[in-house]
Parts: C-alpha cells; sequence; structure tokens
C-alpha cells in the first residue's frame, strides 16, 4: 500500500525485514549503530522500522446526505487501517467534510439556514453514521474548522510567497455542482456532470498550474504507483499532456468560504480548500510541538483513496500545489469505482439512494462491510442491489463462516465440555487442511495489500468450504458401529482440534472486514479480546497451532442469524418510507448568483435559473408524463409498526384509492379527513408493509429535515381535477 508499510508476508520470511529493500542482518546493524539492541519481539522491531501509514477518505461534500456510495470508501479505508494497525505500524486514519464553497451557499439559502448551520447538520449525519457503522477514524476534519482555516491560509502564504500565485482576472465557465472551472464557450454543459454551467466574471488569483505540466508528467513515469488503478493513470497523463493552464484559486462572487490572507474580498477556491485538509488534520499551520510532530510522523501519506470522478484534483492539482510549497508528495492516490443501484450510478437527483442505515438495521453493519468488499472489485464500478446482498449473506456468512464456527463450538461444549482436547498425531485429511491453510495465510495478504479484497475474501472462503467439508467428511458426531469408542474419541479430538484451529486463522485474517463478528467468534474460541489481540499483534502470529490443547472455549453465540423471506422487503420499505417523505416535493429555483460584468472580449451570456443541488433538468414532454390530479381524503390512519406511514383513503371523483403517505410524524390522521390534496395519479403501484399504495401525495419539503407541508387549494376545486 503507501510506501514504507511493512506487510504480513514479508515479516513470514523475515522477522526483522522492513519491506523496503533492508535485510534482517542490515537492520540489525543499524539498530546497534544507534546503541539499541535487535528488539527480541518481532512486533516491536516491526514499529521501529515500519514507516507511519496514513490514510485519508476523500472528504465529503454537505450538499447532501450520506449514502451507500459514502460509506463504500469509508468502510474501505476502515478496513485496511485495521489491517495496518494489527501488523504494528504506526496508522493515521482521517475522514471528515467539505463544507464551503458557492454550492453549499446556495443549499443553505434554499433550506432558510445560514452556510454554518447547513454544514454542520449534514456534517453530524456523517460523523454520526460512522461511529453507528463501528468505523475507527483516527480524526473528523471539518472544512469550517479554525485549524482547518489556519492551515489553508499558510499553504496559500507560501504559494503566493514562493511567487507561484498572482493576481488576474477570470471570464469564463463554471459547473458550480462539481466547483469546477470549464474550459468551454458560453452556455456549455459541464463535462463531467453534464448540468448547465454559468458564466463567470471576476477577480481572482491564480496558480502557476502550467508551470508543472513537465513535473508531473515526469513524476508520474518516475512512480508509476502514484496513480492507481492503470485506467485512472492513462486518463491523468492524457490530461496532462493536453496542456495545463493556470488555475483560479479565489473567488469574490460569493463569501462561503475560507478569505484570502491579507486580501478578504477574496475567499480561497474549493477545492484548493479542501485539499488541504489532509495536512492540516496532521497540523499543517500550526506551531503547537504536539501537531508539529504529528505532521512530521505522518506526512507525507500513504494513501488517499478517493472516487474516480474526483482524480484529476487529487492527481494534478494536489501534487501540484504540494510541489510549489516544497512538501513531499503522497505515496499514492487510489480511485475506487462507482457504487451502482440496479445498474445506475447512485445520484440524489435520480433518486435511487441507498442509505447505510437501512443495511445495518436489517442486517448488520459486518452484513454491509463483507458484501461491498467480496461483491465489487475494487477499482471497478460495482452493482448493489437488496437480492445480491441477501445471497451473499446467507451464502458466505450465514449458511458459511457462521455455521462453521457454530459447529464447531457447539461440538467442542458437547464432546470436551468446552474445552480444547489435544489434537494427537495428525492424518492425511488433517495435513491436507492444515496445507491448505497454510497457503490461504500466504495468499491472503498480498492479495489484500494490493486492494484485491474480492479476490482475498474468495480466497479465505476458500478454506472456509475446505474446513467444512473436511468436517462433513470425518463426521465427528457420527459413530460408524464398526469403530472402537477409543478410536472414535481419538477421531473427535483430531478433527475438532483442527477445524477449531482453522476457524482460528480464517478469523485473525478477516477481523478487518468482520470487526464485529470476529470479535464474538474470538471470544467464542475462548482468545479473548480481538481488539486487544489486534494491538498486541496475536493476530499476525498465524503460524499453525496457535490453539492450544486445554484451551477453554466461550459460551456458544449466534453469528449471523438467515435472512428470511421478508428481509429484502423490510431494506425496500425502509427506503420507501424514507423517500416519500422526500421525493414528493415541490422545487423552487434556486436564486441565481449575482453575476459580476463580463469582461469586454467575452459576452456574458443569460443567467440560466439553476436546478435545486443539481437535480437534471427536463423538457415539457417529461412533464406531461406525470399525471397530477384533485383528491379528497375520506380516511387516514396509522400503519403499525411503521412511524412514518399512514394509510389514506382518497376519492379522485371517478374513482377511490388506497395511498401509503411517509407523513405520519407531521400529521394527524384525524386532521387530514376531508382534506383535499395533490397526488401523482399515474405512479406505478408498490407494496409498502403489505399494502399496495396507488399514487404519492404532492408536498412541499420544507427547512434541512425535509418536513412535508402538503400541497393544496384556496379555491374549491373538484375531486380528480387535473393539474396542468
Amino acid at each position: 500500500m503507501g510506501a514504507g508499510s511493512v506487510p504480513e508476508w514479508v515479516r513470514g520470511r523475515a522477522v526483522c525485514g522492513a519491506g523496503q529493500g533492508h535485510s534482517v542482518k542490515m537492520e540489525k546493524m543499524r539498530l546497534r549503530q544507534g546503541n539499541r539492541a535487535c528488539v527480541a519481539n518481532p512486533r516491536e522491531l516491526m514499529a521501529i522500522v515500519s514507516k507511519p501509514f496514513y490514510i485519508t477518505t476523500p472528504i465529503y461534500y454537505v450538499n447532501a446526505r450520506p449514502h451507500l456510495g459514502h460509506a463504500y470508501s469509508t468502510i474501505v479505508c476502515d478496513a485496511i487501517a485495521r489491517a495496518k494497525r494489527s501488523q504494528g505500524v504506526p496508522t493515521w486514519f482521517l475522514t471528515g467534510t467539505d463544507e464551503h464553497g458557492q454550492k453549499i451557499e446556495r443549499s443553505a439559502a434554499l433550506a432558510g439556514r445560514t452556510p454554518a448551520e447547513f454544514a454542520a447538520a449534514i456534517s453530524g449525519e456523517f460523523r454520526n453514521l460512522w461511529q453507528r457503522l463501528g468505523l475507527t477514524p483516527d480524526d473528523f476534519i471539518r472544512t469550517t474548522e479554525d485549524r482547518h482555516k489556519r492551515g489553508v491560509q499558510k499553504l496559500f502564504r507560501v504559494l503566493r510567497d514562493k511567487g507561484f500565485i498572482y493576481k488576474g482576472r477570470y471570464t469564463g465557465q463554471y459547473c458550480v455542482s462539481d466547483e469546477l472551472y470549464v474550459d468551454a464557450p458560453a452556455g456549455s454543459p459541464c463535462p463531467d456532470c453534464g448540468r448547465p454551467t454559468e458564466t463567470v466574471s471576476e477577480e481572482n488569483y491564480f496558480f502557476k498550474l502550467s508551470a508543472f505540466e513537465r513535473p508531473l508528467l515526469e513524476y508520474y513515469e518516475a512512480h508509476p504507483e502514484f496513480i492507481q488503478p492503470e485506467a485512472r493513470r492513462n486518463e491523468v497523463m492524457a490530461f496532462v499532456r493536453g496542456g495545463l493552464k493556470d488555475l483560479s484559486v479565489s473567488r469574490t462572487s460569493f463569501s462561503w468560504g475560507i478569505p484570502v490572507p491579507d486580501d478578504e474580498k477574496h475567499v480561497v477556491y474549493v477545492w484548493m480548500d479542501a485539499l488541504a485538509n489532509y495536512i492540516t488534520a496532521l497540523g499543517y499551520g500550526s506551531d503547537a510541538p504536539e501537531d508539529k510532530a504529528r505532521f512530521e510522523k505522518f506526512w507525507p501519506a500513504s494513501v488517499h483513496l478517493v472516487g474516480k470522478e474526483i482524480i484529476r484534483f487529487h492527481c494534478v492539482y494536489w501534487p501540484a500545489f504540494l510541489m510549489a510549497a516544497g512538501l513531499p508528495l503522497p505515496g499514492a492516490v487510489v480511485a475506487n469505482g462507482w457504487l451502482l443501484f440496479d445498474k445506475s450510478k447512485m445520484s440524489k437527483s435520480v433518486g435511487n439512494i441507498v442509505r447505510a442505515e437501512t443495511v445495518h438495521e436489517v442486517l448488520g453493519a459486518d452484513a454491509l462491510r463483507y458484501f461491498l468488499m467480496r461483491e465489487i472489485s475494487f477499482g471497478h464500478d460495482g452493482n448493489f442491489t437488496f437480492e445480491a446482498l441477501i445471497q451473499r449473506y446467507n451464502g458466505d456468512l450465514a449458511n458459511g463462516y457462521g455455521n462453521l464456527v457454530s459447529r464447531v463450538v457447539n461440538m467442542v461444549h458437547k464432546y470436551f465440555g468446552g474445552v480444547v482436547p489435544e489434537a494427537g498425531a495428525l492424518g492425511e485429511p488433517e495435513l491436507a487442511l492444515k496445507k491448505t491453510a497454510q497457503e490461504t495465510v500466504a495468499a491472503y495478504g498480498p492479495m489484500f495489500e494490493r486492494y484485491d479484497f474480492a479476490g482475498a475474501l474468495g480466497t479465505l472462503w476458500t478454506l472456509v468450504a475446505a474446513v467444512d467439508g473436511y468436517l462433513t467428511a470425518s463426521a465427528p458426531w457420527k459413530k460408524p458401529a464398526d469403530r472402537a469408542e477409543e478410536d472414535h474419541a481419538a477421531l473427535q479430538r483430531r478433527v475438532l482440534a483442527t477445524a477449531g484451529e482453522a476457524i482460528r486463522l480464517i478469523t485473525a485474517l478477516v477481523y478487518p472486514v468482520l470487526p464485529e463478528a470476529t470479535a464474538k467468534v474470538w471470544r467464542q474460541l475462548g482468545q479473548g479480546e480481538i481488539e486487544q489481540a489486534a494491538t498486541s499483534g496475536q493476530l499476525t502470529e498465524l503460524a499453525w497451532g496457535g490453539l492450544g490443547a486445554g484451551t477453554h472455549f466461550g459460551e456458544p453465540a449466534p453469528l449471523f442469524p438467515r435472512a428470511e423471506k421478508d428481509a429484502m422487503e423490510r431494506m425496500q420499505n425502509l427506503e420507501n418510507e424514507n423517500n416519500l417523505t422526500a421525493v414528493a416535493a415541490v422545487s423552487t429555483a434556486a436564486p441565481a448568483a449575482e453575476a459580476a460584468p463580463a469582461a469586454a472580449e467575452v459576452p456574458a451570456a443569460p443567467v440560466a435559473a439553476t436546478p435545486i443541488e443539481g437535480i437534471a433538468q427536463i423538457g415539457i414532454e417529461d412533464f406531461t408524463k406525470v399525471e397530477l390530479r384533485v383528491a379528497q381524503i375520506l380516511v387516514a390512519e396509522r400503519v403499525p409498526k411503521a412511524d412514518k406511514l399512514l394509510r389514506l383513503e382518497v376519492d379522485l371523483g371517478y374513482e377511490q384509492r388506497q395511498i401509503c403517505a411517509g407523513i405520519a410524524q407531521y400529521y394527524e390522521p384525524e386532521k387530514l379527513v376531508g382534506r383535499k390534496v395533490v397526488i401523482v395519479a399515474n405512479l406505478a403501484p408498490r407494496k409498502l408493509r403489505g399494502l399496495e399504495s396507488n399514487g404519492m401525495v404532492l408536498a412541499a419539503s420544507v427547512g434541512d429535515q425535509g418536513a412535508p407541508v402538503l400541497a393544496g387549494f384556496l379555491e374549491d376545486v373538484p375531486n380528480g381535477a387535473r393539474l396542468k
């Protein structure tokens, strides 16, 4: 992964090896020269010679609440960080939120809140979700914090003092949705998202990005590992070879950002602001000794893990800023693909968002972690469906690992009072399983280190299947009539000790991916607390034979109860109930930015109304497909065990129908009877909590929580009247 990190499999070959071409002999000499003896504990020595490991997620933009795509990137980083910590590598894991920019300022205004209030609310949702999922970042940075502001202003000063920033004027196109300058004619769509760009003309400070075209290309050539995977590397190199222009790094047409030092009518361009979080979180810009020490220890970052859509910012702008500031570059920028839902990119504007909370509530955090890392080939786009999630959960977790642990732990309790027996001499089946386990240990580490999580887990689950098959073939629970009692007891001892040891190895390897489940298994195996084991290095001691005879197993406990048929319906209901409140909203046009006078040589194009938070515009032919009609509520009642749902019976004049509406938290049912509302009359029926809903009640979404306010009329309008 990052430069200087020490994979587990390197340890297996060289106890004192540093993983950077240092031989054991050379490392011992280095330690002696420092008047230190070679440390007896291999883990302690690894901590001495290992370069600290620093991994970051992208910081998430607070224009929308977190969804499964955000969780995917953060879960992957969490698994990598857990693996590194368990190897004894000093590790720092950073995540956070990006809270400045024109888009946030506009979104806050639409929500009737200040930008600071708006950003704090959404940032809090990210932080709360990561805690709920059991993620373990060492720090959570917000770009509105003073420490970040201080560091960004220092970086700006350094670049300006070194002659890489100058004042000028920008006239051209800007995509507010992506906070991206677009080199295209007026009125052109954004090349990245396709949304309309706006013509901007304002005084700016510029960064001499053009000066770094050759240095960047030379760096890419000298460090092929810097951009991963290969497809993203080729994309970035093609972009740079196409020529770099100087980059505007300040804005004056709005105020929600970090003021430029010594010129506060300017705010720092949001991407310079955001990218700097990787160093400001470590203490860049601070004079405090502890901040300086942290920065010196962990910078440069080992890995920036980012979404593929922001690879250019991280592999062109960011290294150029660092080169100009005289700071070392990160070891690697690694891009994951998009998480698709039913083969479409998850998007708020499309309305196909899936929340991590939904999966967590029904199947648990480990189920989500395992599915995302097993099902998706990292670096490529991956598809998420509830059906695939349940199939993987039942097949690999409930019927696979969970069932295997349950069988072995229960049999050790049944036949040996919960105490691991002495295996005795191993026969051919045991030796074959031992060999498979050792080969799995050797293969798993390298695959995990090169981000082939799906391949690593697939290899590990081959071992799960092998242990399960070994148990079935040996059948220690079944004594043939012609087998002596003594021989059967010996077989039981041999089989259960062997299977238990294999489970220990599987559990140690899969801990970074399944931290909650492996904690339970580790206790059942009589090994104590797995977090302590990870800290003390026990999870890297993967030689066969670590489960000693006489170990007392803990009490059996369920790991992954099988997901029944209603699991998919429960998750779909949770998502539908969440979307009912958010989707049926009346949109109002965002206020257009105050346009600065255009430069004389470039006429200003009319500023188009900007869709809310980038929602795609539609033509009249699309609008006419939606049939909006007036309906009168005849019956309104709560749906049992559904906090958000009301069951409504409405009169359309020409018919009556049933509709489920996610407004129970905001309206008392009895006060709705007789009220006239607007419904989407041609919406395809769908089941919610076992009830068929035939339509959708139209409501305005108000405030940052999206509270619904039902659409209605001042005049008396007949039931069934169509809105045009």
